[in-house]
């Protein structure tokens, strides 16, 4: 049976990506996978992430591009690139920032509430934060998204938060806290640390809890 598994913000840490996959028992050829921006940091030992995230996407995964994305491409853009690095720019371009995928919308930020899915500017999808998780509006369908903390949304430190409308996913994989994979299927979240000391050790299976 297939499922529809979600990760978001991996700020590099490939490693631990793969083994929530592994944990999981994800198989490409029956699961979609979906991949919500923020692969890489700031840091260019991160950037090889991306050949990574091609390579499933090869695969059958489906992404979408994050902030951090947009920032190398704007950092790189009158530099003479070759090789993987240019490939990985032309594959960033060709990202969207929204998916539809049954009753979910995959964004990496948020949306804008009251704008129809299609009037919603590409900043907002990518960078907006407060304005989105913070309103009282209802959302026709499930809002998956990464971008913020989810212990800045009041959720307890590497754990989803999760509301009717909205779940965040990013719990906190830059920050040394954790990297989630979420089985929205069977409502189930695989994480490991991300902490330098246990790095991608202590590893957790948990049932989400609707707020």
């Amino acid at each position: 049976m297939s499922r529809t598994l979600v990760i978001s913000d991996i700020h590099g840490h490939v490693e631990g990506l793969e083994l929530l996959l592994m944990l999981a028992e994800y198989a490409p050829e029956k699961d979609q996978l979906f991949l919500l921006g923020d692969f890489i940091s700031k840091t260019p030992e991160t950037w090889g992430a991306l050949d990574t995230i091609r390579a499933m996407m090869y695969r059958g995964a489906r992404a979408l591009v994050g902030n951090t994305e947009l920032w190398l491409v704007e950092k790189l853009r009158d530099q003479e690139i070759t090789g993987s690095l240019e490939e990985s720019i032309a594959f960033i371009h060709g990202l969207p920032y929204m998916i539809q995928h049954e009753e979910y919308v995959f964004v990496h930020a948020g949306l804008r509430p009251g704008i129809r899915l299609e009037d919603q500017e590409k900043s907002d999808l990518a960078t907006i934060r407060e304005d989105f998780w913070g309103s009282d509006y209802v959302f026709e369908s499930t809002v998956v998204f990464g971008h913020t903390p989810t212990y800045k949304l009041g959720a307890a430190r590497g754990e989803i938060w999760c509301q009717p409308d909205r779940i965040g996913i990013d719990t906190g994989a830059k920050h040394g806290v954790r990297l989630t994979l979420v089985d929205l299927s069977n409502q189930l979240a695989y994480s490991c640390s991300t902490a330098e000391q246990d790095r991608y050790e202590d590893v957790r299976i948990k049932r989400l809890q609707k707020g």
